[in-house]
């Protein structure tokens, strides 16, 4: 078996995501992330035909989002507020003899979040997001797969916790030049009716997005990159009431850059700085990113 593969593979494990908050009455603004923004280049950059191995990865981010983006997409500076968001992330990576060129992951993510916003506080554990990856490489350069994730209504506090489930799938790719690389995914969000006592049923709209990380591979051990992340989500609906909720459905884009340092042939750290360029009905991107990932 072949376990000979760049640096950017081993240490560009797989993702998941940050749900948006949904702007619903009794739901506030408070924060929303992009689905997979946490992503950095070489997320995608896999290798087939290989003995198991395991990652390790920590993402993080804060996000000062002191405007808000109106219904009719000006950005208005009110109603902000400034979120620090994490991701621990366990990957198993493995092949297997009796499907030759087509590889798997299975991942295990634990989401945490802290929100200050209008004089409160809160923060904890938020939800558990499981699922698997599979991918192959039409030539040496590339990486092409699907990956789907289940995300649980769940989380320490009341605040912290979706629910409703949710499904993310996308496809995934990279292509890797002698000096260049080019990561992206596309995929939607399905989520289930959510259910509270006392509190009307609403379903949530669908949600379709994309991620792509372009790099630099300036030295063996430096990588700066640019960023572009999107989403559009369609509108709440009011199930009890059979209305949908005005002004519930969103759009963002975010443009960033960063840069992917090795430290080790283990151990990389990925930090960026990403800002919306233009949304409807959803609080700013003004984030930092984080990403720390270990091959063991």
């Amino acid at each position: 078996m072949r376990r000979k593969f760049t640096l950017g593979v081993r240490l560009g494990a797989l993702t998941a995501w940050l749900p948006a908050v949904a702007l619903v009455p009794g739901f506030a603004a408070y924060g929303a992330d992009i689905p997979l923004a946490i992503i950095g280049p070489h997320e995608y950059d896999l290798p087939v035909d290989f003995k198991p191995f395991n990652v390790v990865v920590q993402y993080g981010d804060g996000n000062a989002a002191g405007s808000v983006y109106d219904s009719g997409g000006q950005r208005r500076a009110h109603g902000g507020s400034h979120t620090w968001s994490g991701m621990t992330k366990y990957v198993h990576f493995r092949s297997f003899d009796a499907i030759p060129h087509v590889s798997f992951a299975f991942e295990l993510i634990q989401s945490e979040a802290y929100t200050l916003a209008n004089g409160q506080n809160w923060g904890g554990l938020g939800t558990t997001i499981v699922g698997p990856a599979a991918w192959f490489k039409p030539n040496k350069h590339s990486t092409l797969g699907i990956q789907t994730f289940m995300e649980t209504p769940s989380g320490t506090r009341d605040a912290t916790a979706m629910h409703y489930w949710a499904n993310l799938s996308s496809i995934i790719f990279d292509y890797e030049w002698k000096h260049f690389s080019f990561d992206g995914d596309l995929g939607s969000v399905v989520s289930s009716t959510k259910h509270r006592n006392g509190e009307h049923s609403y379903s949530p709209g669908n949600v379709y997005y994309t991620n792509l990380r372009f790099s630099w591979k300036a030295t063996s051990r430096f990588e700066p990159f640019f960023s572009l992340d999107w989403q559009n989500s369609g509108g709440m609906h009011d199930n009890t009431s059979n209305l949908w909720v005005a002004n519930s459905s969103s759009r963002e884009t975010a443009l960033g850059v960063g840069a992917m340092f090795y430290i080790t042939k283990r151990l990389s750290f990925t930090p960026r700085y990403s800002h919306s360029v233009e949304g409807r009905n959803v609080p700013e991107t003004n984030a930092y990113y984080m990403k720390i990932a270990y091959l063991f």
